[in-house]
């Protein structure tokens, strides 16, 4: 019974939270305490929302930005797991790409536009290659930290059973023992991709990130308020999807 209390309760708290954020947001305008022009009034986002969905224009940023979200998404999320778990798996391989990875780790996303635009110009192509950049770093190192973290001992359980070569020990005991770490490292890569959204649309790509910049250099405060709370909706709504399937992955963890 107190489970399910506190089940209830928390997306209730949760609605009272942001009730009481936009409350003293707009009180705040309503009462001077914040300059004119500085922040919109919620109340002026309703309005400039419905403007937009009229126009097609807030459908149509929605369309184009998750068309090279989920690419890039999918790339960065794959790739990166891929190599983690095998540079987890062998130590060759994690000695021969240990320097690569210190160099390239610390660049950040944003630092790879330039180079977007010149291997791929103002497309789709060159948003997802910033996005899966962004996201391929987080999912390498939760697979690599998930496959050095298995106890040493299931890999003598496992070759005791007749699963003591490189595909068995990876079929029988680092992909099961390291998922709960990968489907951690997705699901941070989810939110990771859409704060690189903005970024991957700086210089043109259609999308929310584009739209936001466009509003803003018309100091149209208000629609860039709308369109990140836009994002925040996709991601609330792409990370509860993620949850079911996690879910269902786990299930056998009980």
């Amino acid at each position: 019974m107190t489970l399910r209390r506190s089940v209830l309760l928390r997306p209730l708290l949760g609605a009272v939270g942001l009730v009481v954020l936009f409350g003293g947001w707009e009180a705040a305008i309503r009462l001077g305490w914040i300059p004119f022009g500085l922040l919109p009034a919620p109340s002026s986002l309703g309005p400039a929302w419905l403007d937009e969905l009229r126009s097609g224009a807030w459908i149509q940023a929605i369309r184009d930005s998750l068309t090279h979200y989920l690419s890039g998404l999918l790339i960065g999320s794959v790739t990166g797991a891929v190599l983690g778990l095998l540079c987890g798996a062998v130590p060759l391989l994690d000695g021969l790409l240990s320097g690569v990875v210190r160099v390239l780790r610390p660049i950040p996303g944003l630092a790879w536009v330039p180079f977007a635009i010149l291997w791929f110009g103002l497309n789709t192509a060159g948003a997802t290659f910033v996005i899966a950049i962004s996201v391929f770093w987080i999912n390498f190192y939760a697979a690599y930290g998930a496959v050095q973290a298995i106890d040493p001992d299931l890999y003598e359980v496992a070759a005791s059973f007749g699963h003591g070569g490189f595909w068995g020990r990876l079929r029988t005991v680092v992909i099961p023992a390291s998922a709960p770490g990968l489907l951690a490292g997705l699901r941070t890569g989810l939110g990771q991709a859409w704060m690189s959204v903005v970024a991957a649309e700086l210089f043109g790509v259609p999308g929310i990130g584009a739209r936001m910049m466009q509003a803003s250099s018309l100091l149209a405060t208000d629609l860039v308020v709308v369109y990140m709370l836009t994002m925040a909706l996709l991601y609330a709504v792409t990370d509860t999807l993620f949850m079911l399937v996690r879910r269902r992955l786990l299930g056998w963890q009980g």
